[in-house]
């Protein structure tokens, strides 16, 4: 092919993805994107700087970005350096005072500060801040298992106050929130991220709610990506085995995100590059869109 000819191509065929996108970014002007970041999509140096990237340019093109992330990997890693053992129940941490030290420290400091760092990095400006700032959430304990288990200081939601992100929003800031929050017996607690997430995009109104995890979406029995569902369709899907394990509580957070008003949420793999940014602004999407 003739370099002309070839230039020519490539000309198009990036007109071919603007005139795609373009519509999308309308779409999406002024709105409020949650990202929940978490999972071994943290641990990749490259993958987090795409992550980053994709943050900034949705803040570029009008979108406002708020990110949530987790970090149960980083505080394993933590909590074995340290010498301080740690138990699971059905996947929850049993997080006793010594282990929420040290939950506070990964999560509120060196994994916050982390991403804040690759966004600005990436020519953004972050802000890191976590459920204690400007009593952003307010946590409740959560009552014990039904075999009788006491999890510690592990917390839900129970109140949010959005002033400090309304402060926030709209100003060229990406905040970037650690699932850490206070109670009101002035305990500091630690609250699951994607339930944490759901909070914050029902409490903003948020037209997204993305939950980055470690698998394509929600499957069906032959393994292969569902597009889309609505809430009905997830009650059935649980009732019949086809959705079973950890997507539970995941598509769980889903419903209860919509239900605080939420316009739709998505799972979605972060180890796809650039996922965020496809699912957003393309026609085909990259996960399961879910809406009421």
């Amino acid at each position: 092919m003739h370099p002309h000819d070839e230039a020519q191509a490539r000309a198009q065929q990036q007109a071919a993805i603007l005139m795609q996108a373009l519509p999308h970014m309308l779409r999406y002007d002024d709105a409020i994107v949650v990202v929940k970041y978490g999972g071994h999509a943290m641990g990749d140096d490259k993958v987090a700087r795409d992550f980053a990237r994709d943050m900034v340019l949705l803040e570029q093109s009008g979108v406002n970005p708020v990110v949530v992330h987790g970090g149960g990997p980083q505080i394993g890693a933590m909590l074995g350096k340290l010498g301080i053992k740690s138990a699971f129940s059905d996947g929850l941490r049993i997080t006793d005072r010594a282990t929420m030290e040290i939950v506070e420290m990964v999560l509120a400091g060196s994994i916050n500060k982390q991403i804040v760092g690759f966004i600005n990095a990436e020519g953004g400006r972050a802000i890191g801040l976590c459920g204690k700032d400007g009593n952003m959430v307010i946590a409740s304990k959560v009552p014990r298992m039904s075999n009788g288990l006491d999890l510690g200081f592990v917390g839900e939601p129970a109140k949010v106050d959005t002033t400090v992100l309304d402060q926030v929003l709209g100003r060229e800031l990406i905040p970037v929130l650690a699932p850490v929050a206070q109670g009101e017996d002035g305990e500091t607690y630690n609250v699951n991220a994607d339930t944490f997430a759901g909070a914050i995009s029902g409490a903003l109104k948020a037209k997204r709610l993305v939950l980055l995890t470690d698998v394509p979406g929600v499957l069906d029995r032959d393994k292969n990506l569902i597009k889309q569902l609505c809430v009905d369709e997830i009650h059935a899907l649980i009732a019949d085995g086809t959705i079973t394990g950890g997507m539970i509580p995941k598509v769980e957070t889903c419903i209860y995100a919509l239900e605080q008003g939420v316009e739709g949420v998505v799972i979605l793999d972060g180890k796809m590059p650039h996922a965020v940014l496809i699912e957003l602004l393309t026609d085909h999407g990259a996960g399961t869109l879910i809406t009421r």
